[in-house]
């Protein structure tokens, strides 16, 4: 790739290393809300066929995979199509990574089965909502919350997203009829009406993993061109190239035609997509209100329908735009800002609801095939976006002829490699109880996300603050009882450093001194300030001393400010255990500022 290309991610600014320029530059201001202001002034003719080769690549990828989301949506195919176009748009403007490409993806395609009803106006509106929900968490520079969704619980989710969204295509893979949505209905009717399966289909099907897989595994293999290379050489290298990147349109369209031939002998063994609707979406309004045969369903019903689905969808959507941005940006040495993105993904689904889209997020797949083809800026997605379009205009009546296993078959080998099987057994070599909330949201995200989803982050989030309540104690028993909080002191733990100290300086016969080493202590809050109070009372009704060591500036500044009654502060631990034990040696210092080491009075004062 040239170097400039290269370049172009390490000139475009994260929010962090631009803060400062954008409050005092109005210029860097606007190219950190703008990122096209970053690349577009050094925009190349070489850059744009990069680009537009990219482009072509990723438009290919994502028709026939909308067309088939859609069905994993519960919605008509050409809503899939309506999905995959405005990302494009929006984020040649205000994306900050060159690789991303948003559009619908196998697993918001099945959040929204869950919580649309398979009702194309709830999906819109959701895309509405889901947005504004994105922009203000956004503009409130709140993507830090997404830290808190640990990875085992990204991990179980996908895993069964990937089982849930792989077995509910294979009533289409087998062209069966009357199977419901519901995964353990499905699973049991799926199993319960296998002899229906029809021939036809089943073959088709098949025929079409293989080839997706054979096309995939000869993708994986292309050796790089090298410009000593023959012309022809380079010529087939590249058919080869085109032919397994662009996989998913060639077998649709190859399924496409062979039903074709039969609908014109007039047999016809598959189970067809059926009409679609022709033509550009209309631009209009989300609905905000639906009018059914008995009576208009008001917007509070829409939400009140949605639930949990207003919160689950927004958020999932943003975790996992973000993590496919940094997935990418490490790999090809650029940063990104994640309060960008989640702009880019909220102005898009906005924006999208007003042309019937569905919630969409960063897709790993068809950005990973936009990272292969080399693209250079997120002009790329201007090309796919208008093949997209074209595709809408154009292309629509001969959709009704693609089958619906060759559709099936396109989604099961999209989201078989997003299956971790060896995530459990790295768990189990790293660290066993990071299991559980990985256990906890696999099998429950089969019964309902929301649930699966929320009952692992709480785990997670009880084991995370399990140890910041019960921070682990390095001990050194001796005439000196040393205690030093392996982590950090928070409120919570005040209680069980108590316990600690209490159990082995003072209960012990004689009650002897203690030094709290802090070295690891970067701050301290009011009620911790109150339990070392009370804990210093304890040792001068006994007649001892608690020491402090390693204090922390912001630490030593609180407890200075508090000016607690008895607190003898050391330097050093040598300089403590010489003073408790009455040996010749430095003094402690106390509340008076005058006592503080020179270098700690600087620091404070600073």
């Amino acid at each position: 790739m040239p170097a400039s290309v290269k370049a172009l991610g390490q000139a475009r600014p994260s929010g962090a290393s631009m803060a400062p320029q954008a409050r005092c530059c109005s210029p860097a201001a606007l190219q950190r809300r703008l990122p096209i202001l970053a690349w577009l002034p050094d925009y190349s003719l070489e850059w744009l066929k990069l680009d537009f080769i990219a482009g072509l690549s990723v438009g290919l990828t994502v028709i026939p995979q909308a067309l088939a989301y859609a069905e994993v949506a519960g919605l008509p195919p050409q809503y899939g199509l309506y999905s995959a176009f405005m990302g494009c748009f929006v984020y040649f403007f205000l994306g900050t990574s060159r690789d991303v490409t948003l559009g619908p993806t196998a697993i918001m395609s099945l959040l929204v089965s869950f919580y649309t009803f398979h009702e194309p106006a709830y999906a819109v509106l959701l895309a509405f909502l889901s947005g504004c929900i994105q922009l203000a968490m956004g503009f409130l520079r709140l993507g830090f919350l997404l830290d808190f969704i640990s990875c085992p619980v990204i991990k179980g989710f996908t895993s069964a997203a990937t089982i849930t969204i792989g077995f509910g295509q294979i009533k289409n893979l087998l062209g069966l009829q009357g199977v419901p949505r519901q995964f353990f209905l499905q699973v049991y009717h799926t199993f319960r009406n296998i002899g229906d399966t029809r021939v036809g289909d089943a073959v088709l099907g098949l025929v079409c993993m293989v080839l997706l897989l054979v096309l995939k595994l000869m993708r994986d293999h292309v050796p790089p061109v090298h410009p000593e290379m023959p012309p022809g050489v380079r010529l087939s290298h590249g058919l080869v190239w085109t032919a397994t990147t662009a996989r998913n349109a060639l077998v649709v369209s190859f399924a496409a035609l062979v039903a074709y031939s039969f609908e014109v002998t007039g047999h016809q063994p598959f189970v067809l997509t059926g009409q679609t609707a022709q033509g550009l979406p209309p631009v209009r309004l989300p609905p905000f209100s639906v009018t059914t045969a008995n009576r208009t369903i008001s917007f509070s019903e829409l939400v009140q329908d949605m639930g949990a689905g207003l919160a689950v969808v927004p958020l999932m959507g943003l975790l996992e735009s973000i993590a496919v941005a940094k997935s990418f940006a490490s790999q090809n040495n650029y940063r990104i800002d994640a309060n960008q993105e989640l702009l880019a993904i909220g102005l898009t689904n906005v924006l999208g609801s007003f042309v019937s889209s569905y919630p969409v997020t960063g897709s790993f797949g068809r950005t990973a095939v936009n990272a292969q083809s080399g693209v250079c800026t997120p002009a790329g997605g201007l090309v796919t976006g208008v093949l997209v379009l074209l595709a809408l205009d154009y292309l629509t009546a001969l959709f009704r002829y693609i089958p619906k296993s060759a559709l099936a078959a396109v989604i099961i080998m999209a989201v078989a490699p997003l299956f971790d099987a060896g995530i459990f057994r790295t768990l189990w070599r790293v660290k066993r109880l990071d299991l559980l909330p990985l256990c906890v949201t696999f099998m429950l995200c089969f019964w309902e996300v929301q649930y699966g989803i929320l009952a692992g982050t709480l785990l997670s989030a009880l084991m995370l603050l399990h140890s910041v309540a019960r921070p682990k104690m390095q001990v050194s028993e001796g005439p000196v009882l040393v205690l030093q909080p392996a982590s950090g002191l928070h409120f919570p733990a005040v209680e069980a450093l108590r316990e600690a100290t209490l159990s082995r300086a003072l209960e012990a016969l004689p009650p002897r001194c203690a030094v709290l080493d802090c070295t690891h202590v970067c701050s301290i809050d009011y009620t911790v300030v109150l339990g070392l109070q009370g804990l210093l009372g304890d040792f001068q009704r006994h007649g001892v001393t608690l020491a402090f060591v390693g204090l922390q500036v912001p630490v030593l500044r609180v407890l200075l400010s508090a000016d607690l009654k008895g607190a003898q502060y050391f330097s050093t631990l040598e300089e403590a255990e010489k003073y408790l034990r009455q040996e010749p040696g430095p003094q402690p210092y106390n509340a008076s500022e005058a006592s503080v080491p020179e270098h700690k009075v600087a620091l404070l004062k600073a």
